[in-house]
């Protein structure tokens, strides 16, 4: 961005700063331009925006409030539009609207929000609505009884794959999303259908993604948390996560054995399950698209020396802590 009284390009500052929110105090990363000759200080609509969202990811996160994703979740879920599924929670749909667009839930909605994303307690308030007709509540119901079952029939596996993201709600560990072993299995064959990545490439490729995502729109792709160790940042149990996708048919791991005894496990596609574009949304796979892109040329090596530059891995690989999503902000990428 150029100086509007230079005329000068400007160089863009990041530094930790108070701002408040509904009367809470927040620390965040400032994102602004200064001009070095006049010292004035400026922002854009883009950097506003990574700003304030850093803002209200610590207010969601302090009040356990859902996030605009998982308010859109829950109601497609049900397969109800906006209007439906405000009516079913009792307040106006312009402001249902405004909270899968990003504006922060007053408390008592919010709550109302997260009680409906259990098919059983949004039962209960469908029946108890006095907005929806009786041919509408049979419907959405027999559609919740529907998940139910599902629900039910999967609920070793749900189980299973809840435990390998270490399912727990949004924070500043996860990117302040809800971890999904979904979406991380689509990022895995995602980059398996790309560039067949050793295991050591696949771990650093889904780190930058997450963290580069997290970066531009201060929310990760998979809500994945990662741990520092001695090869780089990896998804907390990695090897369980790869094991079970393998077992599962979702990709296929052949072992090659070097010279040297070492042992390389190597991501192949599985042509039965190849990657769906529609997974992601046009930012995720903006970035997907450019981290292959960008480490397609490289080497397990490089990429682990790359990786051991970041700020994240410097400062938390003593000990394997997990890494803060803060440190997105420093990426040499």
């Amino acid at each position: 961005m150029k100086s509007p009284n230079t005329g000068k390009e400007m160089l863009l500052m990041r530094e930790l700063r108070s701002m408040t929110f509904r009367k809470e105090e927040f620390e965040v990363v400032f994102h602004f331009y200064k001009c070095d000759e006049t010292g004035e200080q400026f922002t854009t609509t883009e950097l506003d925006k990574i700003n304030l969202r850093q803002l209200y990811n610590q207010y969601r996160d302090r009040h356990n409030l859902p996030f605009p994703e998982q308010v859109r979740e829950t109601r497609v879920k049900y397969g109800l539009n906006a209007t439906k599924m405000s009516e079913v929670l009792g307040f106006g749909v312009n402001s249902y609207r405004n909270y899968e667009n990003d504006e922060v839930p007053v408390l008592a909605n919010g709550r109302l929000i997260q009680l409906a994303d259990d098919p059983e307690k949004f039962r209960d308030l469908v029946i108890l609505s006095e907005q929806i007709d009786e041919a509408d509540k049979k419907k959405i119901i027999k559609k919740i009884e529907a998940i139910i079952n599902e629900i039910n029939q999967n609920k070793i596996s749900l189980q299973v794959e809840n435990y390998l993201v270490d399912g727990m709600l949004a924070d500043e560990y996860t990117g302040y999303k809800k971890p999904s072993f979904g979406k991380l299995a689509e990022m895995i064959v995602y980059f398996t259908d790309k560039l067949q990545p050793w295991k050591t490439q696949l771990n650093k490729l889904l780190f930058y993604a997450d963290f580069l995502h997290f970066k531009r729109h201060c929310i990760s792709i998979s809500g994945t948390r990662y741990r520092a160790i001695e090869m780089g940042p990896v998804p907390y149990n990695y090897d369980s996560i790869f094991e079970y996708l393998a077992n599962n048919n979702i990709v296929s791991i052949k072992q090659t054995e070097f010279p040297n005894g070492a042992i390389g496990e190597q991501f192949k596609p599985n042509p039965n399950r190849p990657s769906i574009s529609d997974n992601f949304t046009e930012e995720e796979l903006n970035v997907l698209d450019f981290i292959a892109n960008y480490f397609s040329n490289t080497s397990t090596n490089q990429i682990i020396n790359t990786s051991h530059n970041e700020k994240g891995w410097k400062e938390n690989c003593s000990g394997r802590k997990i890494i803060s999503y803060k440190y997105a902000f420093d990426l040499k990428i």
